[in-house]
């Protein structure tokens, strides 16, 4: 199946046409009008600095249902134990960089300096968001991502110290079950992503709930 080629419209092929690894298309830009459109119908950018963009759909999709959220016997011990407390939008831009000095350091990364900028745009435009959690008053951990509607689409993770980012996560899943949010979005799956709750939901099932969730006009 052929990888389709963007240009300056904004638009994005039919989802269901990407190649069974989820590659959908390259090229394009990553400005906020298309992001946005990208995320509303289940796509996002992923790619090595230095290559094309490259926009990923997954047939499959890897999810976290709030309400599904699993807190170990040891995190629960963990989050009795410390004084924790979790914070949205402390430092945006913090935040993501964070996440890609963790990731260049442990196993490369794909957040490069035109992600950055990119995704501080989708946050002033207020549509990214960053949650972290201090320890007993020292950053501990935490993530970013993008948040549509009642759907959040969750993009990389830190931890500066251990449960950091666990911690955030769970934190941060109670909160948006408490506003009525369809899912969290894991794009890829991950056996830690798995072990808090994580699993695959068919397309449809995904596709259905994003059309409801953003609001998505087709």
């Amino acid at each position: 199946m052929p990888v389709y080629r963007l240009n300056k419209t904004i638009s994005f092929p039919n989802p269901v046409l990407a190649r069974s690894d989820g590659l959908l298309a390259v090229g394009g830009d990553l400005s906020v009008e298309r992001l946005l459109l990208a995320y509303t119908h289940g796509i996002f950018p992923w790619y090595n600095p230095g290559e094309e963009i490259m926009w990923w759909c997954p047939k499959k999709r890897f999810v976290i249902f709030p309400k599904e959220i699993h807190i170990s016997h040891s995190m629960r011990k963990y989050i009795k134990k410390h004084k924790l407390q979790i914070r949205l939008n402390r430092d945006f831009a913090d935040t993501m960089h964070r996440c890609r000095i963790k990731r260049e350091w442990q196993e490369g990364t794909w957040i490069s300096d035109e992600m950055e900028k990119a995704y501080s745009q989708l946050f002033q435009a207020g549509y990214a968001v960053s949650v972290e959690v201090e320890e007993d008053g020292e950053l501990a951990g935490g993530f970013y991502g993008v948040s549509i509607g009642s759907c959040f689409f969750g993009e990389s993770m830190f931890s500066e110290k251990e449960n950091g980012s666990k911690t955030a996560l769970i934190a941060f899943a109670q909160l948006l079950e408490e506003k009525g949010f369809l899912f969290m979005d894991c794009q890829f799956y991950t056996k830690h992503l798995e072990s808090m709750g994580g699993r695959y939901i068919s397309w449809e099932e995904y596709d259905q709930m994003l059309h409801i969730g953003t609001q998505r006009g087709d």
